[in-house]
């Protein structure tokens, strides 16, 4: 992937090289009263571990459709442990010069598209962190895997989770993995733009009035979907624009897409399939509905939720 040229976001919180600041032991994920036992939230931290939103939000959604608590409301963030050291604006790592171009490149895409439609595009702020961090949702861990947080706007991202990417998925190694490292960060970008159109409120009302957990996650993977199309649309107008695509990019995206599939991970975790617990889609749909996203570059061609069979 070429990205030297691509424009830089400022939008930046640098948390690494802290011990955490999550204030020690334990960890793990601030649970509501009742609800989930621990098969469940093993599968939701996968689920998390493969792209999205906070998994916490669709541990959320569970409880409310399983009669437990009410965790889908978030409190707010008060400040309980040692203010974390915070370096705002682009690092000048590779690792962290390469995430700023992605998302600054991510920033000056949906900017235009948004100018387009006559609305505003407000950039998300992207947290750097190492082993965990406080968020708007919650406390964050590495092993969740790369989120974003809609009441702040705001997408974490361990980057170690780079690395995890090199050696948990063949066909994903050196220059050739970046492509599929700008896939993850754009995908959760996608979510920012979602949440902007209104699209997540919305679908979160419709998973409370779906009143049924299986209907509940169908909405949640055309959430997914877009958001993997949204990834799709970014590659569109960056290839268009800065000729970021070098041979095998796109290829690796796919296999990134087709790893991180329901299917697949369940497959993993528990030998088998439940296409009904799907929360993310299937590898074919992952890699499907990005690349509707990279061959149209249009909104309109992401809409996953008036699609009869996505």
């Amino acid at each position: 992937m070429r990205w030297d040229e691509l424009p830089r976001s400022d939008n930046i919180d640098d948390r690494r090289g802290d011990d955490g600041g999550g204030g020690g032991g334990g960890g793990g994920f601030p649970m509501g009263g009742g609800g989930l036992g621990i098969g469940t939230v093993v599968v939701l931290g996968l689920v998390g571990w493969a792209l999205g939103i906070d998994p916490r939000l669709l541990i959320g959604g569970a409880e409310i459709l399983t009669g437990g608590g009410s965790s889908q409301q978030q409190q707010p963030y008060r400040e309980t442990h040692r203010q974390e050291p915070r370096r705002t604006g682009a690092p000048t790592d590779r690792t962290g010069q390469f995430i700023a171009a992605v998302l600054g490149s991510g920033d000056a895409t949906w900017k235009v598209i948004f100018e387009r439609e006559r609305q505003t595009y407000r950039a998300p702020r992207l947290v750097m962190f190492a082993g965990s961090t406080q968020s708007a949702c919650g406390f964050a861990q590495s092993a969740m895997g790369p989120f974003y947080c809609p009441p702040s706007r705001e997408i974490y991202l361990d980057t170690s989770f780079f690395q995890d990417l090199e050696r948990r998925f063949r066909g994903c190694t050196g220059k050739a993995c970046e492509f599929a490292q700008a896939y993850v960060i754009t995908h959760e970008v996608g979510h920012h733009v979602q949440n902007l159109l209104g699209i997540l409120p919305k679908a979160q009302q419709a998973q409370r009035a779906a009143g049924d957990k299986v209907q509940a996650n169908r909405i949640q993977v055309r959430v997914e979907l877009q958001a993997d199309c949204f990834a799709g649309v970014w590659a569109h107008h960056a290839e268009q624009k800065w000729k970021v695509i070098e041979p095998g990019d796109i290829d690796a995206a796919l296999q990134t897409a087709s790893a991180i599939g329901d299917d697949m991970l369940q497959r993993r975790s528990q030998g088998r399939v439940v296409p009904d617990s799907f929360t993310h889609g299937s590898s074919e749909q992952r890699k499907r509905w990005f690349t509707v996203g990279y061959k149209e570059g249009r909104v309109a061609a992401c809409n996953t939720f008036s699609a009869g069979q996505v």
